[in-house]
């Protein structure tokens, strides 16, 4: 038996090749096996003069040892490569066959075919949200964002939660996100955000590294388990650095200090109150509202309010002047009746 590594993994090729999934090796073994006949084709034309047909029809018999005849006689020089490509390639067609009996036999072509469907679509998406982890915190996180219909992609090297992910048709790779093929599976040139927040703060900052040089645009959102850990998340290039326990921490501490403030901002959390909430909308170019002042849409609108006006590349307004004339490309941050502001969204974003 091979000795393994500290890791657990084989070392050298064998230790790469034994952790590809059933779909690489299918087709690395179909690449090698093309590669075989060419190579083969190539050698009886020239060693043997061959024609084209004569030659590939050789390297096939050969290959697949069906045991036909030579299609000529061969010299000294013909039958040595014969007997390479013998050995090669019936070792190469043997590793096919138990490729397919493996994706066969072991129930993965619905597996198999699932994932290719999945990548497909993976692919396909643009501007959608990447979480690595699916944790207590990732969870939290993709089902937010599910609830407001934000297309997403789960990465957990966790097969239990593979099996969950997939109940809940929810796009995702069974992989590790610290590898860069990973990050480029799930599409990061393409994402616009992207949330860390795996349980290793060593693995969340590599992460971090690895998604900010392959999308120097995406936000990216970090969860950081220590203050060490918080430091380096942000010099990693993190835009934001989330601690669960400290935020959970202040959380409690303010609920006794200003329980009155913390009512209130359960209340405008977006999408979990009552009748309130607080949400942001984007004032579209096309928008019947650009040009017109904040005090104006505020007098128009049933219970709203505007708390904040982030313009470009100037820093966020909290409570802006009323006189503040709205422009294309502005963001509000608006509390209101949640019926007022979903008839709103529709003109402002329009």
């Amino acid at each position: 038996m091979p000795k393994r590594n500290s890791d657990g993994r084989l070392p050298g090729p064998l230790g790469t090749i034994a952790e590809m999934s059933p779909a690489r090796r299918l087709i690395l073994a179909v690449s090698g096996l093309v590669a075989l006949t060419a190579a083969g084709t190539v050698g009886y034309m020239l060693i043997a003069g061959m024609s084209l047909i004569d030659a590939l029809y050789m390297s096939v018999i050969t290959i697949s040892t069906v045991g036909f005849g030579e299609v000529k006689p061969l010299g000294p020089a013909g039958r040595l490569f014969t007997i390479g490509l013998i050995i090669f390639g019936v070792g190469n067609a043997f590793y096919l066959f138990a490729v397919v009996a493996e994706i066969l036999i072991e129930g993965r072509l619905r597996e198999y075919l699932g994932v290719t469907a999945m990548q497909r679509k993976i692919h396909e998406l643009q501007e959608h949200v990447i979480v690595c982890g699916f944790g207590r915190f990732g969870r939290v996180v993709v089902e937010e964002l599910l609830r407001h219909s934000i297309p997403l992609v789960v990465i957990d090297s966790d097969p239990a939660k593979h099996e969950e992910l997939s109940r809940l048709d929810l796009l995702h790779l069974c992989a590790d996100a610290t590898r860069d093929e990973t990050l480029e599976e799930a599409g990061i040139a393409q994402a616009r955000a992207i949330v860390v927040a795996t349980g290793s703060d060593a693995d969340n900052v590599y992460i971090t590294l690895s998604a900010r040089e392959k999308n120097r645009r995406a936000m990216i959102h970090a969860r950081g388990e220590s203050e060490s850990g918080m430091r380096r998340l942000k010099l990693a290039g993190a835009d934001h650095v989330i601690s669960a326990y400290q935020r959970g921490g202040m959380r409690v501490a303010a609920t006794i200090l200003r329980p009155s403030v913390v009512d209130f901002l359960e209340l405008a959390t977006p999408g979990h109150g009552t009748e309130i909430d607080l949400e942001q909308l984007r004032i579209g170019a096309n928008s019947p509202l650009v040009g017109r002042s904040i005090a104006t849409i505020e007098k128009e609108t049933r219970k709203f309010r505007i708390v904040a006006l982030k313009r470009a590349s100037e820093a966020i307004s909290l409570i802006p002047d009323p006189d503040t004339l709205v422009q294309a490309g502005d963001h509000l941050v608006v509390i209101g009746e949640r019926a007022s502001l979903k008839a709103l969204a529709e003109t402002m974003e329009s």
